[in-house]
């Protein structure tokens, strides 16, 4: 069925377009109209300023059951840890669904149309498999068909504690073993529609060096995502130099690890070479900036890594809050904040960081942009709030990105359905209770 959505501004990647006219069937953009200054008849009228979807590009969707109980007293990423895996040992492939089905919806809610779900959950307390040994990802998947939008699911290998360390118990069902037994558990799940299948190395201290050529190759043979933790805690950095004498991001390289395809969640703590070396081999960088200054971590080297030649993306990680507006404008304010200067990137280049290049860290590749043949994933965002009103139209990308919210949100649609229509989920009714009660039952 064919449906036309008339969209009363449009961001076209370059220039904010009023009037343009969309001919959606079977989940992609047929055609784009400019220049169409009412809607036609039948339409579905979208107002405000229409974006290509966001993309985000890095989640624990378990983590949102943390929002609100790390903030007391002081610490580090490390304490944090502690608390995130009390609540990892508490989930099952039915509690993580009505989590995961929350939180996605909360995502939608917020304008995002694909997310890359960062797995490492995928046995029971203790190791042991489920009967179904992809249980828990099979859950993610569902929640994220039921909550309507579209899943990169980053099956990760998780092997070790740290350099030469076996996994400690609460790390135990996060790990397959080595990794060919992670590459034979992986290789049973299917790709299907709304679902991308994609690999992640949790970081080098958590696979050893001879097993990280495994993951790369798996990834490799199936031209799919990669994606790894990366030179996020300088402590990290300096247990890597001890175990192998050189930093993480060179023993990515020295394994085959870096690559147009492969994306480093974070790449806070890097030297000049590292930056070199992911620029050089067009690995992408996603930057996660309400997590990493929630946990303090540190504000990453994102300008350098863009000139070196790494594409940016960006993610709601821990889900500190989840609005990819904020992490496109954090990115831009930490930066200012680090150099005392400002315009280190237009509101167009934080656009595309959370839509066209988030979309192709995943896998997307067809999706990001508002013309014809690509998917029919789109956001509105009002122009009229306390937020945003008062730009003139031709500046409403300026308003969105360096003024709006996820409450500014107005519609979400995902491949051609309606997922979020004037700011409620449509088959979600109520997220709020919805989230409420899935993370009660782990702390139950």
């Amino acid at each position: 069925m064919q449906v036309t959505y008339w969209l009363e501004h449009a961001w076209l990647g370059t220039h904010v377009e009023p009037g343009v006219a969309l001919d959606v069937q079977n989940g992609r953009i047929e055609g784009a109209h400019a220049g169409v200054v009412a809607p036609p008849p039948g339409a579905v009228v979208l107002r405000g300023l229409t974006i290509p979807g966001l993309a985000n590009a890095h989640s624990h969707a378990f983590h949102r059951a943390l929002r609100g109980t790390v903030q007391v007293g002081s610490g580090t990423f490390w304490t944090w840890r502690e608390v995130m895996y009390q609540i990892a040992s508490r989930l099952t492939p039915e509690t993580y669904h009505a989590l995961a089905r929350a939180v996605y919806a909360e995502m939608a809610l917020a304008g995002v149309t694909s997310v890359g779900e960062f797995h490492y959950v995928h046995h029971a307390p203790g190791g042991a498999a489920y009967a179904d040994p992809n249980a828990m990802g099979e859950a993610l998947i569902a929640a994220a068909g039921e909550a309507g939008i579209r899943i990169t699911l980053l099956d990760t290998a998780y092997l070790s504690s740290g350099f030469g360390q076996p996994p400690e118990p609460h790390q135990l069902r996060f790990s397959d073993g080595t990794a060919d037994a992670w590459a034979e558990r992986v290789s049973l799940l299917k790709e299907r529609d709304g679902v991308r299948l994609g690999a992640a190395i949790h970081s080098v201290r958590a696979v050893p060096a001879a097993e990280l050529s495994a993951v790369a190759s798996w990834a490799a043979d199936r031209a799919a995502p990669l994606h790894v933790h990366l030179s996020e805690q300088t402590a990290e950095n300096d247990a890597c130099l001890a175990a192998h004498g050189c930093t993480p991001t060179r023993l990515l390289a020295d394994r085959g690890v870096l690559g147009p395809r492969t994306t480093g969640v974070h790449n806070t703590h890097l030297t000049d070479e590292d930056i070199a070396l992911l620029g050089s081999t067009g690995t992408g960088t996603c930057m996660c900036p309400t997590t990493e200054r929630d946990l303090a971590d540190g504000i990453g080297p994102a300008v350098a890594l863009q000139r070196a030649g790494s594409p940016l993306s960006l993610g709601s990680d821990s889900h500190a809050v989840i609005d990819l507006l904020e992490e496109a404008r954090a990115m831009e304010l930490n930066e200012r904040l680090r150099s005392r200067t400002r315009g280190h990137w237009t509101a167009a280049a934080l656009l595309r960081a959370a839509t066209e290049d988030g979309h192709a860290a995943l896998g997307w590749g067809d999706a990001g942009r508002i013309e014809a043949g690509a998917l029919a994933d789109f956001t509105t965002v009002a122009l009229d709030s306390v937020r945003t009103a008062g730009p003139v139209p031709r500046l409403a990308a300026e308003a969105a990105v360096f003024a709006a919210t996820a409450a500014d949100v107005r519609h979400t649609v995902v491949g051609g359905r309606h997922v979020v229509r004037d700011g409620r989920h449509t088959t979600v009714p109520d997220v709020a209770a919805a989230l409420e009660k899935a993370i009660a039952a782990l702390r139950s």
